[in-house]
């Protein structure tokens, strides 16, 4: 019965249908369940608001084109345009510079026809892992100290113009995106101790150069008491979310601290404290094997990947998504400085979910077109 039950998943899983659509259905189905239990939380999250989830969709189904868009597209071709592809992320940085539009103090969007925003920082996520890992494609392996020198320029170019919008968040994960190719390209044990002997100083240059307000986050992720009412209100109300919903929650709606707006941001940054009241521990617990699903079948699609760049590309987004929600969970359980990271493809968002979505069309490519063997 078990073994007549797995030939059949298998078998609809290595369908030709699906193969011919370039489409990884184990992949797809995990992203499927995540999303719909995500709009369901949304909801919630959202104070019940119709219109927002309806937003959330149309991003969705935004995302979900550009996903099979680009599942497509043969990963010989991503490698070629790779570094035009760089230029041009970089241009539009520059343009975000000096055209941008800003909104609460930060200056991160372009303003295109028709009233839509872009934020091209996020096409950086995508856009510096192929370039990484277009560079190391034909070099050998482990790289050099000249070639490790010209990556760390090639990542800390945008890195600083993204700072300097200033989204620090983002120029973290866009600075992680690109370290995890120079890692996974077999960075030597001298470099990675020498890295770790150097942080304390790259520590300090950074917190001389971080906003006032920045500095506010990582003193409250020290000591959130210190000002309840002001800076420490969100952690403090988060960790009251999550305890407050003990193992089963209190049920889908009815959690307190969304609901009452006890909570800011919940339907963005701190979408799993809603989470975490309204199901417990089960529910968190559900959501992570739903993210652990995902992360897993990424890593498998990079150590069966044909060649370097495919292999490198893959195994560094799919680490780059896994801090995306190690970041998040430990902003809003309080283990890391809050630094408006959001939960990747629940927390509602327009630009990020698109991202997201596409790096999955590229780990489906480099799956699907795959030489017969």
């Amino acid at each position: 019965m078990n073994g007549s039950l797995y030939s059949r998943v298998m078998a609809f899983t290595n369908a030709r249908l699906w193969k011919l659509a370039h489409i990884d259905v184990l992949l797809m189905v995990s992203l499927l369940l995540l999303i719909s239990g995500g709009l369901v939380v949304l909801y919630s999250a959202s104070g019940q608001r119709d219109d927002m989830v309806e937003r959330q969709m149309f991003r969705l189904a935004l995302g979900f084109s550009a996903c099979i868009a680009l599942a497509q597209l043969p990963p010989k071709y991503m490698r070629r345009a790779s570094p035009v592809l760089f230029l041009f992320a970089l241009s539009l940085l520059a343009a975000v510079l000096f055209f941008g539009v800003g909104a609460k103090g930060a200056q991160r969007w372009l303003e295109l026809p028709g009233g839509f925003r872009f934020q091209p920082s996020e096409l950086m996520k995508i856009v510096m892992p192929m370039t990484v890992a277009w560079y190391f494609s034909d070099r050998h392996l482990p790289p050099k100290l000249k070639h490790i020198l010209m990556v760390l320029f090639i990542i800390m170019l945008p890195v600083l113009m993204i700072a300097k919008q200033p989204d620090l968040g983002t120029s973290l994960l866009v600075a992680v995106s690109g370290i995890f190719v120079l890692f996974l390209a077999g960075l030597q044990w001298r470099y990675i101790i020498g890295a770790f002997a150097l942080a304390p100083l790259a520590g300090f240059s950074l917190w001389q150069v971080m906003h006032s307000y920045q500095k506010q986050r990582v003193l409250t992720f020290l000591n959130p008491e210190s000002d309840p009412l002001g800076s420490g209100w969100n952690i403090i109300q988060s960790k009251t979310a999550i305890g407050s919903g003990g193992v089963y929650g209190k049920g889908w709606l009815e959690g307190t601290q969304a609901q009452l707006d006890f909570l800011p941001e919940s339907h963005t940054d701190f979408i799993i404290a809603v989470l975490a009241e309204e199901f417990g521990m089960v529910g968190c617990i559900t959501l992570l094997v739903a993210y652990l699903l995902i992360i897993a079948r990424g890593l498998y699609i990079s150590t069966m990947a044909e060649d370097n760049y495919a292999r490198l590309l893959a195994g560094s987004l799919t680490l780059t998504f896994f801090v995306y929600l190690f970041v998040n969970i430990g902003m809003v359980s309080g283990i890391l400085p809050v630094v408006g990271v959001p939960l990747p493809l629940i927390s509602y968002g327009g630009t990020s979910i698109i991202t997201i979505m596409a790096t999955f069309g590229i780990l489906m490519s480099i799956q699907t077109h795959k030489k017969a063997r």
